[in-house]
């Protein structure tokens, strides 16, 4: 697992009131009781929404508290007593421990038919080294869980997904490593007000059934001005599914929330210098967002770690997609024999229903190291949240190693050069030709517009490396300190590629 810092802290589809005004009770509110059911977790959340945010549990001893990165990681769950483990499941489940940044607790059930069994904390499930084992008496209860699977050996079980901290999660499909991470929520990404960070305090984790190809997840998700309800549907394989099903419950106005946010790290690339000396051509998790429109119109738009913090919206009603992609998937893009940034998953995310208006943002942070997430996109709804009134949100995260669209030629590689004078000359390769059937001897028409600044000396030819077609052009800001540039391939009036977008900054 690499070491990761986080630098960051859409319309609904159904629309509901409530009572939302939060009230001092000392009553405690109802738990789910069995027989369990996702509408039981429904009602929690919605009647938490009504009373005061309850405190979460972040008491640990310093011993735990203060350990370092490295620290963490010695504190080992013992595999061998991974839930249903000894039953021979399709899936295992295995608790995270207290510690380091992940110190709130966390409660984990178990749902057997309709039966809760809580999963209760017992220190000798863990190896603690280099740290005093907890007396045999004393509850520190759990961070997060893991969930593994026989995902790329049959003789094996791999980790396929987890659940830790605040409202994060990861996953990896088939010959993937950890990279972008999800959020079941995010409130007020790069705001002046600040961000707020709601978190899942509580999980019901329903017991697969033998030889299951999927796994059911229910979460409690809390924070100061907002509760929820969520339910996963996990599914390992080539690409790892989650369904997702989400009920938000706003206890004041939200308007600026992030629906299905993903989190990533851009440090440098090929059209964004600033490793410095390194022998690696590119450190990313991700390099580029890509958008497909409610209208079909592909957008892409490589990462940049830019020298102040850059916020993008893309507009759109009921888009059919988003994601942070990682489009460079060579070991050669990277020389990374321990990042081995080029098996880092794709997060596509497939909205279920029409969100109605709002846009797609992109947030890009400034970053010295490879250690921080400084990359997040979200669905911004163009309402946000409207206090008493609770949201539902469906979609399905594709965690992918490649995108097989091949509809339009994509802009597989974006290079940029000092040009002399201020100016800046592009470089992009296409994908093949062959696939749409297209031919070199038909040259396309080709479109670059550049907002402010102006563009020259645009050059499009054969790629015979690459068998697609190699674009470029120099831009010339003047005394510009931002430029918006946006190329398409045409052919008439029918788009040959997709959109590409890049924002320049001096």
């Amino acid at each position: 697992m690499q070491r990761r810092t986080l630098l960051l802290g859409a319309g609904p589809l159904l629309v509901t009131p409530f009572a939302a005004s939060p009230v001092a009770q000392t009553s405690p509110p109802p738990a789910v009781t069995a027989p369990f059911s996702a509408d039981k977790v429904t009602a929690l959340a919605r009647d938490l929404a009504t009373r005061a945010p309850r405190p979460r549990q972040a008491d640990l001893p310093r011993r735990f508290a203060d350990l370092d990165y490295d620290g963490y990681r010695r504190l080992h769950f013992d595999a061998e007593q991974a839930l249903w483990r000894a039953d021979g499941l399709s899936f295992q489940l295995q608790p995270h421990h207290r510690g380091f940044l992940f110190r709130e607790k966390v409660l984990l059930h178990e749902v057997v038919g309709e039966e809760i069994r809580p999963i209760p904390y017992q220190a000798s499930q863990f190896r603690f080294e280099g740290v005093e084992a907890p007396a045999e008496n004393e509850d520190l209860g759990f961070a997060g869980f893991r969930l593994l699977a026989r995902l790329n050996r049959p003789d094996h079980f791999d980790e396929v997904c987890v659940f830790l901290g605040a409202s994060y999660f990861r996953a990896v499909g088939r010959g993937q490593d950890y990279g972008i991470s999800a959020r079941g929520l995010a409130i007020g990404t790069a705001s002046a007000a600040g961000e707020e960070f709601p978190a899942f305090t509580e999980f019901w984790i329903e017991r697969p059934a033998p030889h299951a190809s999927s796994i059911r997840v229910h979460a409690l998700l809390e924070s100061d001005n907002v509760t929820g309800a969520y339910v996963f549907d996990i599914m390992p394989g080539d690409t790892t599914l989650m369904q997702v099903r989400a009920t938000l419950f706003p206890r004041r106005d939200l308007p600026r929330v992030g629906i299905a946010p993903g989190t990533s790290m851009f440090f440098f690339g090929p059209h964004a210098p600033g490793g410095g000396m390194d022998f690696r051509p590119a450190v990313h998790d991700s390099d580029g967002l890509m958008v497909r429109t409610s209208h079909g119109e592909q957008l892409w738009r490589p990462l940049t770690n830019p020298g102040t913090l850059q916020g993008s919206g893309f507009r759109d009603e009921g888009p059919r997609g988003f994601g942070l992609i990682q489009r460079r998937r060579g070991f050669a893009d990277y020389q990374d024999l321990e990042a081995r940034y080029h098996t880092r998953p794709d997060l596509w995310v497939e909205p279920l229903g029409n969100w109605g208006p709002g846009e797609v943002h992109l947030v890009e942070i400034p970053t010295r190291s490879e250690i921080h997430d400084n990359i997040y996109a979200a669905w911004a709804p163009q309402a946000g949240l409207i206090a008493g009134q609770a949201a539902e949100f469906h979609y399905r995260l594709h965690w992918r190693g490649r995108s097989d669209d091949a509809s339009v030629l994509r802009f597989a590689s974006t290079r940029m050069a000092d040009a002399g004078n201020g100016a800046r000359r592009f470089v992009l390769d296409t994908t093949p030709l062959a696939p749409l059937g297209a031919s070199a001897d038909e040259p396309p028409e080709v479109m670059v517009e550049s907002s402010p600044g102006r563009v020259r000396d645009i050059v499009l030819q054969p790629n015979p490396e690459t068998r697609g077609w190699r674009l470029a052009f120099v831009m010339e800001p003047g005394r510009a300190s931002l430029v918006e540039l946006r190329v398409k391939l045409l052919r008439g009036e029918t788009a040959l590629s997709e959109t590409w977008l890049y924002r320049w900054t001096a």
